[in-house]
């Protein structure tokens, strides 16, 4: 799912370079220095060797880096590219569990499932779960957070 998604976005913005490109040497647009008219082919085929290289290497990149469990009062996730952010999450601290999936999720039955804390540093978000397993633990935080919220201050 993360290799199409990145591909569409990649896809997206080198036709609209590739426009503009056309659209600064063949319809003559005077507005633009010479300089630049001259060399607008070379934003599209430059993003697109960037694009390329990001395709292949971000999703699996991110597929080897983040990191999450959920385990009796800690939701714990691990997420960054250069540098790594860990993140505990107390069950007793939840106040919303949510779990969503956009039509690209759908195609590929996973979900994305969103805990929140009344701080936004103690949110967490985890991507490309099944859509089973989203709805599963959302409902099973679901309930142990409103057994734990009596025992929190």
């Amino acid at each position: 799912m993360w290799t199409l998604q990145t591909a569409l976005g990649v896809a997206v913005l080198a036709a609209v370079l590739s426009g503009v490109a056309w659209g600064a040497t063949s319809l003559g647009w005077g507005w633009i220095p010479p300089v630049v008219r001259d060399y607008a082919w070379a934003a599209p085929v430059v993003y697109g060797v960037y694009g390329l290289a990001k395709i292949v290497i971000a999703p699996r990149w991110r597929y080897r880096v983040h990191r999450w469990e959920v385990i009796a009062d800690v939701i714990y996730t691990r997420t960054g590219w250069l540098s790594r952010e860990w993140q505990l999450v107390p069950v007793s601290r939840i106040q919303t569990v949510d779990h969503s999936q956009g039509w690209l999720e759908r195609l590929f039955k996973v979900a994305t499932l969103e805990v929140q804390t009344a701080s936004h540093a103690g949110s967490s978000t985890i991507a490309g779960l099944a859509a089973d397993d989203a709805r599963r633990i959302s409902e099973d935080l679901a309930e142990r957070a409103a057994e734990l919220r009596d025992d929190a201050t």
